[in-house]
């Protein structure tokens, strides 16, 4: 191997003798800050890296896409051209490593130029980078010699078509596919021959394209040529095994490039007025689990600067390498010296940045220092800037990959370009990073490297099978020229907030899961017969008198300081209506009426008169089912003999809510039957079952609410329905019919199936009632058709059966949390695996996922404030706005102890939607209730912290207090002041009746003012007159009862006085039967 000595760079001896000052390992030199990134995290209204930031990009931002050489053009032997190390890689390699295949023709991009532009053009980009094949141009590597001339007009040809169409070349030098020559005769960039060629060659690029190029790209990503190339062997030219290869490679792919840099700087520059810079590619990474300790921030600063710091320190820092570099490789680092420094310091007039899934794959397996990889550009782009100063970006390769499979319909490529962007603008915006540009990778699909075609990251899809090699636009191309025609991610879906208040009779509510039931009073005043004899021997103890019993009474419900306490921490939400749902397998253990638990009973009663009492309303639930619970929360025995499979748990249903409507129903106004039955029916396996499930659970609801109606509805007058969860299903493509089909699916499976059986539809009332949705049985009976099912697996309901389930609801009850991504889910054509291994595809056949730019909680829920005005959109549009709506849950967790800010945000946002739905489309919605009270242990959904934690008041509480006080989003901050109709109505009449006949009642009122007072005249004399009469009979009757006694309660005769018992209102109020009319 030939090696050469750097060029000393005369100019720079006095400045050399400085950096001499500084320890030789340039610690004492590096000034960067980027370990604040951990020790503060951003901060700010987009602290949270992927919340949207619904906002426009600069007027003059550089929106591209990009492609390489090697992985496009094809031609690989095509008008001279000459092998590069890659073309040797794929031929030569044959079935070793899974390269079975080549670049040859690959996306032709050297024939099919034209339809590339024209790819641009449909895009709407202001720039296209792409690189230059050096084997092309230099078939032998010697830029001293003579260019190929096709190649040379090839690339002007296209330069000055993107020129035409007003696009801007960004020309990358060199993108992996060094000539075959060099390597085999130099061993490649192990070799520093290869600075003074790369050199040759770059100021030939410049030299013939430069008058028309403004950006010039030298080398993209070294790292991957590094340590892929000569570390790892995964790339070409397949070389492994000394630990030194990849960090010489790196020192000469750095000088090559400072060379490339000073030759456009000192010839080149001063005529065409262009830019030059290196591609240097990077990961993310953040403190294992969170924890941002000393060392943990030490070991992610050693992980970014063991690939970004690596190149960039030397270039954009101190012009060496990281002392964190020094440390781990020792003599085997390469050693700038003082000249060789300042030659490679402050070589690139931006910062060109790569952040794709080459490097966040590496990054996981070689360089994570124990911490955790993730995808977060806003992230890179601050510590950029801490770290290196203030410099201008451009994000040079930003994207991710689809799988083959995927085709036309990439649609979570769309989501990963959306958060990229995203927390692109979010740095632009907030952090105020100088980003000037977005190249998306990649224009078309090409030769993914090492993948080969198995993976595709274009915007436009190729059928590599196909000669035509056509090009067509994916979904994310669409995505893309949406944003760029849109400069940027404005909230389509968001609308403006609006002012209003909800109805003086909106429920505003707390929801509870299954009440806990404590059976015994806590209050010991009525429960100890003793009495008791205080600091008898002076030890201030007390001590029971022997030989005394007191009487005691039985406990009362104010004895319960459970309740009490309870229902203080509910009463300082502010809330009119609590939600709370009873243990069905408490109050009946065997699931009949064989036992009966009254204490049970009892405790509930006792909560319900204390709502009253304190003027509160409730809403019961009679079965809570939940999956933690033994036995989904039916009583034992009815579990065991097969749950919701079994008909007998209907009519036990029926008795158990009977039970609950005699002995509770006075104090209740609205009944939950079951909540959430379409998460219930969840935990069967079999397809089969869970339709059998839901059909059971439909009726034993029917059988509940018309035995409601029957016998208890005229005497205690509450409503009555079922709570459905119901999160809203928004199409994840919206360019794709498919996917909004899918979404319309899943809302029927969740809603439609168990609503439309009960209330028909707006469009079809009377047909429909007693029946499944149809859109449902279709799907149903094509897939039982395409499994080779003889029927399918939906139930159908008999006419007495749909007698009793038409119209058996009062409202509609939604429990409403957050909104869902839908696509159709990829049923296999064929099983490709036994049975027994695959994955069971959805009864609804949907899929379902989460968009990564949304705010999410820390149990991973996205907050989707307009999710929840379009669920109730369409509810009311398939079922009308006959009967009211009453979001009976919403919530959202926030690991925040007391200063829960996302809950906050959640509540004000949610019900802004909520004023939206009432107001501005007409949705009947009559309440809101927040899950819930309060935490059982750590941080939750809680107002209120657990009871381990004080049960304190979190400050969510405030936020909706306030929104209730002020009745919602008034104009003005006055309190709600609510007067019922009839008092308006009535004021209204009176005061229009006293001003038309003014005149009048002033005559009667003084007529009348003197009859009055003639009258009382009269009376007052006629009283006078019997008094003096029967003054004397008086003294007579007044001597005889002197002389016989009165006794001391006067009773009627025959009952005999009683000494005077304590009676509390409680004991009144537990013997008195409450009857309303």
């Amino acid at each position: 191997m030939l090696n050469r000595i750097y060029p000393l760079c005369r100019p720079c001896i006095w400045p050399a003798l400085l950096l001499l000052v500084c320890d030789w390992d340039r610690a004492d030199c590096d000034h960067g800050e980027g370990r604040r990134l951990w020790q503060q995290p951003l901060k700010g209204p987009a602290a949270n890296t992927n919340s949207l930031l619904p906002d426009v990009f600069p007027a003059n931002f550089l929106w591209a896409t990009g492609t390489s050489a090697f992985q496009t053009e094809g031609a690989w032997n095509q008008d001279g051209k000459g092998p590069s190390i890659w073309d040797h890689y794929t031929h030569s390699m044959g079935n070793v490593d899974s390269v079975t295949e080549n670049a040859d023709v690959a996306s032709d991009s050297y024939n099919r130029w034209e339809e590339d532009i024209e790819a641009l053009e449909y895009l709407g980009v202001t720039a296209y980078s792409f690189s230059l094949s050096w084997p092309r141009l230099f078939p032998d590597g010697d830029a001293s010699g003579q260019p190929n001339p096709v190649a040379v007009q090839h690339y002007s040809l296209l330069i000055e078509r993107l020129l035409e169409k007003q696009i801007k070349p960004v020309v990358t030098l060199f993108h992996w596919d060094l000539p075959q020559v060099l390597q085999k005769r130099y061993g490649g960039w192990k070799n520093d021959t290869l600075v003074e060629l790369f050199e040759e060659y770059a100021a030939f690029c410049f030299s013939t394209f430069g008058d028309r190029v403004k950006h010039w790209l030298t080398i993209h990503n070294p790292f991957l040529v590094a340590v892929q190339g000569y570390g790892t062997g995964v790339h070409a030219p397949r070389e492994k095994g000394d630990p030194s290869d990849p960090l010489i490679v790196a020192h000469n792919l750095i000088r090559a490039h400072a060379e490339a840099w000073h030759k456009y700087n000192t010839v080149f520059r001063p005529s065409q007025k262009g830019e030059v810079s290196i591609v240097l590619g990077s990961h993310w990474i953040v403190p294992q689990s969170g924890q941002s300790n000393a060392a943990n921030v030490e070991l992610c600063q050693k992980s970014m600067e063991a690939v970004l710091g690596w190149f960039a320190n030397p270039i954009f820092g101190n012009g060496d390498y990281p002392a964190s570099m020094r440390d781990k490789h020792g003599t085997l680092l390469p050693v700038f010296t003082p000249e060789e420094s300042l030659r490679v310091r402050n070589t690139a007039d931006f910062f060109a940045l790569s952040f794709g899934p080459n490097n966040l794959r590496l990054s996981r397996s070689l360089i994570h220092y124990g911490q955790s990889v993730t995808t977060n550009l806003r992230g890179v782009l601050n510590w950029i800037k801490l770290e290196y100063g203030d410099q201008r970006v451009l994000v040079a390769e930003a994207g991710w990959f689809s799988e083959m499979t995927v085709g036309r319909e990439d649609t979570v490529a769309i989501y990963q370009m959306k958060r990229f962007i995203n927390q692109v603008l979010q740095a632009i915006k907030f952090d105020a990073t100088r980003v000037f540009g977005y190249i998306a990778w990649s224009l078309v699909d090409g030769f993914e490297w090492n993948y080969g075609y198995s993976v595709r990251r274009g915007l436009f899809y190729i059928d590599f099978s196909q000669p035509s090699r056509s090009r067509v636009p994916k979904t994310t191309a669409q995505y893309y020229k949406q944003v760029i025609s849109d400069r940027g991610l404005p909230n389509l879906q968001s609308s403006k907030e609006i002012t209003g208040r909800f109805p003086c009779d909106f429920h505003w509510g707390v929801s509870d899961a299954t009440l806990q039931v404590h059976f015994y009073p806590f209050s010991p005043q009525f429960k100890d017969p003793h009495l008791y004899n205080w600091n008898q021997s002076g030890d201030g103890g007390l001590y029971p008198v022997s030989g005394v019993k007191l009487h005691t009474r039985a406990p009362q419900c104010s004895d319960y300081l459970a309740i009490m306490s309870h229902l203080q921490l509910f009463a300082a939400t502010g809330a009119s209506h609590y939600h709370f749902a009873l243990n069905w397998s408490l109050i009946l253990p065997q699931g009949d009426l064989s036992i009966t638990n009254t204490e049970a009973l009892r405790y509930y009663r006792c909560v319900l008169t204390e709502l009253r009492v304190r003027d509160l309303e409730a809403v019961v639930t009679l079965y809570y089912p939940t999956h933690s619970a033994a036995f989904q929360g039916l009583p034992g025995p009815l579990h065991a003999s097969g749950g919701w499979l079994n008909q007998s748990t209907v009519e036990a249903f029926q008795h158990y809510a009977a039970l609950c409507y005699r002995e509770l129903g006075f104090w209740v106004r609205y009944w939950i039957t079951i909540n959430q039955p379409n998460r219930l029916v969840d935990v069967f396996s079999d397809f089969g079952q869970q339709h059998e499930a839901a059909h059971n659970l439909l009726l034993a609801h029917a059988k509940a609410w018309r035995l409601y109606e029957r016998e208890y509805s005229r005497e205690q007058g509450a409503l009555v329905s079922l709570a459905l969860h119901a999160d809203w299903a928004q199409p994840a493509n919206p360019f794709l019919e498919s996917h909004t089909t899918a979404a319309q699916r899943l809302l029927l499976f969740e809603l439609g199936r168990f609503l439309d059986p009960l209330l028909g539809t707006k469009h079809k009332e009377r047909e429909d009632k007693g029946e499944y949705p149809p859109e449902i049985k279709a799907y149903l009976e094509e897939r039982a058709l395409v499994s080779g099912l003889p029927v399918s697996p939906l139930p159908s309901f008999t006419a007495l059966e749909k007698e009793e389930l038409s119209g058996a609801l009062g409202f509609i009850a939604l429990n409403h949390f957050t909104t869902r991504l839908v696509s159709p889910y990829l049923h296999p054509q064929k099983p490709s695996q036994p049975k027994l291994q695959q994955a069971r595809p959805p009864n609804h056949g949907c899929s379902l996922f989460s968009d990564p730019t949304w705010p999410t909680s820390g149990l991973g829920q996205a907050l989707v404030p307009w999710g929840l005005r379009k669920v109730m959109d369409w509810v009311t549009e398939r079922y009308g706005r006959s009967l009211p709506i009453i979001v009976t849950a919403s919530g959202m967790d926030d690991q925040a102890l007391v200063e829960d800010n996302l809950r906050q945000l959640y509540l004000k946002s949610y019900l802004q939607e909520a004023l939206k739905a009432r107001q501005l489309d007409g949705v009947n919605l009559q309440g809101f209730y927040t899950w819930k009270l309060q935490d059982r242990h750590a941080p939750h959904f809680g107002l209120f912290t657990s009871p381990h934690h004080r049960s304190k008041p979190k400050a969510s509480i405030a936020a909706y207090r306030e929104i209730i006080g002020r009745g919602g989003f008034p104009k003005d901050d006055g309190a709600q002041i609510c007067v019922t109709n009839n008092d308006l109505q009535e004021s209204c009449t009176l005061c229009a009746q006293l001003l038309k006949n003014k005149p009048l009642l002033v005559s009667g009122a003084c007529l009348l003012t003197t009859a009055v007072m003639l009258g009382a005249t009269i009376v007052l004399i006629l009283i006078i007159t019997r008094r003096n009469r029967k003054r004397g009979r008086r003294r007579g009757v007044s001597s005889r009862r002197k002389r016989t006694g009165v006794p001391v309660c006067s009773v009627p005769p025959g009952i005999k006085c009683q000494r005077w018992e304590r009676v509390t209102v409680q004991d009144i109020a537990d013997r008195i039967c409450v009857v309303r009319h």
